[in-house]
């Protein structure tokens, strides 16, 4: 009995994260909203720093604004929930004895809503990232990427930098040890779990913000470093801090970004 309970629970909470992440996953592929889909905007990628020439877009209106939003905010839902799924199951067997089918299953969704909360937050500075810089000599808004090889660089050793840091580690330690988070960060009730999923997301904003600020480098609908940054930061929250994983991207990031740089002046 106890057995069928815990699969029931595990069934009930990789539901929400898979319809979470499928309805993500799909708008962000279809662009909905956008003038081209992400499909296309992948088969239009070029190398890095050397976007495709096309027509500037006009100036945003503030229904433009919103798509652009939701955009973001959508993408880092299909990027950065998967990596929450650890985090999420603990919650959801922790929640085991609340009371009701229903109730448990409401605090799953709340403890997800928060923390998606959290990533809307991000999303918000992204887009004003991106309207900031639509009519720049260093974007080009029409392939939502970076112009030129000196500022791409620059945008790779930054994030290769942060990598390094003090916050990065601490934040990232969050991340990887759920069990610890859950226990010191407990809050009762539907507006604890709430409140929990968003501390909890905080962290993960303040872990992976420079990782996700690289897709303007990419392209921030450029399918392959959507994938790669999703896999990478999966795979950061989960090996622990046995195989340096943060410090040997930084390194990397640093390098890359300084031969990006220098090779285009």
């Amino acid at each position: 009995m106890l057995e069928r309970l815990r699969t029931r629970d595990r069934a009930i909470a990789l539901g929400v994260i898979a319809t979470v992440v499928l309805f993500a996953a799909l708008y962000t592929v279809l662009g909905v909203g956008m003038q081209m889909s992400a499909i296309r905007m992948t088969g239009m990628a070029r190398e890095l720093g050397n976007p495709m020439q096309m027509p500037s877009q006009p100036d945003w209106s503030g229904l433009q604004f919103f798509q652009f939003f939701l955009m973001w905010w959508i993408m880092m839902i299909a990027m950065m929930t998967p990596s929450a799924a650890p985090t999420l199951l603990l919650f959801a067997a922790l929640k085991r004895a609340s009371g009701t089918v229903s109730k448990y299953a409401a605090s799953v969704w709340l403890f997800l809503l928060g923390y998606l909360v959290a990533w809307a937050g991000f999303s918000v500075f992204a887009v004003l990232l991106q309207w900031s810089l639509r009519q720049s000599e260093i974007f080009a808004p029409s392939m939502m990427t970076l112009k030129g090889g000196v500022v791409v660089g620059v945008l790779l050793v930054v994030a290769g930098i942060y990598q390094l840091t003090p916050l990065k580690r601490a934040c990232l330690k969050q991340c990887q040890s759920p069990a610890q988070f859950l226990t010191v960060n407990h809050r009762p009730g539907f507006a604890g779990a709430f409140l929990m999923g968003g501390h909890h997301g905080s962290y993960c904003v303040g872990c992976c913000w420079a990782l996700m600020l690289l897709l303007f480098a990419g392209g921030i609908m450029n399918l392959w470093w959507i994938i790669g940054l999703s896999a990478f930061v999966a795979l950061e929250k989960t090996v622990g801090p046995r195989l340096a994983l943060p410090e040997t991207c930084g390194a990397a990031l640093i390098a890359v970004g300084a031969f990006v740089a220098f090779s285009s002046l």
